[in-house]
């Protein structure tokens, strides 16, 4: 079973990674490795951003929200 992936954690993650590789104390493998890591991340919290963007769309649709409407009309 695949472990559900937390957005927050993994944003967190990502910033520690860019942080490390900014500091430019690394090997060239070490900033592969880390290059690496940080794109499987970056490619998890987009998904994560699709599947919640999707069920927004669903949760709006439902509600007949799809057109904007300014704040004063609501």
């Amino acid at each position: 079973m695949a472990k559900k992936f937390d957005f927050n954690k993994g944003l967190l993650e990502l910033e520690e990674i860019v942080k490390t590789m900014e500091s430019g104390d690394l090997s060239l493998e070490d900033s592969l490795k880390y290059f690496e890591q940080g794109v499987e991340l970056t490619r998890q919290c987009q998904v994560a951003l699709n599947k919640a963007e999707q069920k927004i769309s669903v949760l709006t649709a439902q509600d007949n929200y799809q057109q904007e409407k300014p704040l004063d009309e609501l």
